[in-house]
């Protein structure tokens, strides 16, 4: 990277002042030694992959960081090629894996990675599998492009007018509107957002950038996990004093329960609700649910249907009429986890549509179904470029 970035500029012009020289490139043995003994040869290899990340002067990891090895890898990796000719989904493939690196690692939702949070997340270790595996695809922690694909078709569905932000009208019609406006408002208003430092907290009532739908996203279709789990406990604690009550859960099934009966569907009393809760994630002082209780390692995977019963009425009514076999089906399937097996259905999906407008772009002739070359298209067209 660095020898690329002092050579001549395109047309083999000649060095100017901003360009770096030869000399000012090269390392010599002496100072190689001195960088090696002061900042790798003491260190393990998760703390020399932390110190290689973030900024000499710095102490902990931020986004930014991560992307001058994202550059590289959009260069020469192989899975990624095709997309050489595309600079800007380039950028929104950089975004998306430096966004869900953040999402995973910086569980403290400070904006900054410190040395055990990189080391918590496995962060050396999924560098190094992307850097061995040449399907980016099997790399489905972080890199995969199909998961990319998916979080950001998404988000060009709800964002209608394309003007690069999603209004809570635009998120209230996810997934077929699955949400409940109670819970899309609480996402507006203290949903975690990966910009948490100051930057983009202005105006974060009434819109919502990509990344931060990424952070939804992830944690909308994937309850099994201490991220997720903290962002819909933020969204659920009303009072925000680190404690979700049945007060608090009262206030979101009570419109959960208007929408069962607006579309004929039985209501389950709260009071039921409120028991099988209890009787699942065994709180330690009852009825004052703290995020520790959500964590314990006999739950954590499926304590997220709390919260489905609370604002997501596909996934609760599913959860009510689950088939025992199906769900049996689900634990022996190769999937890691909810995110991958949604990502796989989703992608699927999305390239059948793909395919289905190719053949329609055949048999009429030609029609520009890329609105004039505007990335996935004008007038609502979702096609990809590549």
């Amino acid at each position: 990277a660095g020898a690329g970035a002092g050579a001549k500029a395109e047309g083999g012009e000649a060095e100017t002042p901003e360009t770096p020289s030869d000399a000012s490139l090269t390392v010599s043995l002496r100072q190689f030694v001195a960088y090696w003994r002061d900042e790798i040869e003491p260190y393990d290899a998760a703390d020399r992959f932390f110190r290689l990340v973030k900024q000499v002067d710095e102490t902990t990891i931020r986004r930014d960081d991560f992307m001058t090895f994202l550059d590289e890898l959009l260069l020469f990796h192989p899975g990624l090629q095709f997309l050489s000719n595309h600079t800007e989904f380039q950028e929104k493939y950089a975004l998306t894996i430096a966004t869900r690196l953040m999402y995973h690692a910086n569980l403290s939702r400070t904006g900054r990675i410190t040395d055990r949070e990189a080391r918590a997340a496995d962060l050396v270790d999924a560098f190094h599998l992307v850097d061995e595996e040449e399907d980016i695809n099997r790399v489905t922690l972080y890199f995969s492009y199909e998961h990319f694909y998916v979080l950001y078709c998404r988000y060009w569905e709800l964002d209608s007018d394309h003007d690069g932000v999603i209004s809570r009208e635009d998120l209230l019609r996810y997934g077929g509107h699955r949400l409940s406006r109670a819970i899309v408002d609480r996402i507006f208003e203290v949903g975690a957002r990966p910009r948490c430092d100051g930057a983009g907290a202005q105006g974060r009532s009434t819109s919502m950038h990509y990344d931060d739908f990424i952070y939804f996203m992830l944690s909308e279709e994937d309850k099994g996990n201490r991220a997720s789990l903290q962002y819909f406990f933020t969204c659920v604690d009303i009072d925000g004093d680190g404690v979700v009550t049945p007060s608090d859960m009262r206030y979101f099934y009570d419109v959960q329960t208007s929408r069962m009966e607006s579309l004929g569907h039985e209501v389950v009393p709260f009071a039921d609700v409120l028991c099988q809760m209890s009787d699942m994630i065994k709180p330690v002082t009852e009825s004052r649910i703290l995020m520790s209780d959500l964590l314990r390692e006999d739950i954590v995977n499926v304590v997220g249907i709390v919260f489905d019963a609370l604002f997501n009425l596909d996934k609760f009514i599913q959860f009510e009429q689950r088939d025992p076999f199906a769900e049996r089906q689900k634990r022996d399937d190769p999937f890691e986890c909810d995110w991958d097996r949604f990502a796989y259905i989703e992608y699927n999906r999305l390239a059948q549509e793909e395919e289905a407008r190719e053949e329609m772009e055949l048999e009429g002739g030609g029609q520009d179904w890329g609105g004039g070359g505007d990335g996935w298209g004008g007038g609502g067209s979702m096609e990809s470029p590549f």
